[in-house]
C-alpha cells in the first residue's frame, strides 16, 4: 500500500513539474497570458511619464526658508540659475539663496 502512494505522488510531482514548465515556455510568446486572481495592469507601469518637474519651485524655497526659521518669506528673484527669497529673522531682513535644481539647496544664507 505504501509503495502506490509513494508511485502516485511521484507522478503528480512529475506532472505538476512538466506543467510548470510549459506555461513558462508558453508565457514567453507574444500575446498569450494568464491570470489568477486579479490582473496586474502591465501598460499602467510602462505608460507613466518620467518626472518632468524641473527646477526649485518658489513655494518650495518659501517652505524651506520657513523651515531655517526665516518669517514672512517672499521669493524676490528667479532666474535660470538662482532662486532667492527674503524674509525676517531676528536681527532684521535677511536673504536666502537656493540653486534652481530640484530639491533647492540652500546656496548661500
Amino acid at each position: 500500500m505504501f509503495k502506490i502512494i509513494t508511485k502516485t505522488g511521484l507522478a503528480a510531482l512529475i506532472a505538476a513539474g512538466t506543467l510548470t514548465g510549459a506555461f513558462g515556455v508558453a508565457s514567453a510568446a507574444e500575446g498569450f497570458r494568464v491570470t489568477i486572481g486579479t490582473e496586474i495592469a502591465q501598460e499602467d507601469y510602462y505608460s507613466r511619464r518620467p518626472d518632468r518637474r524641473r527646477g526649485c519651485s518658489p513655494r518650495l524655497a518659501e517652505d524651506i526658508a520657513r523651515d531655517y526659521g526665516m518669517r514672512r518669506t517672499q521669493v524676490v528673484d528667479v532666474t535660470p540659475r538662482r532662486v532667492v527669497v527674503e524674509g525676517r529673522v531676528r536681527g532684521g531682513w535677511d536673504r536666502m539663496v537656493f540653486a534652481n535644481v530640484r530639491g533647492c539647496p540652500l546656496l548661500r544664507r
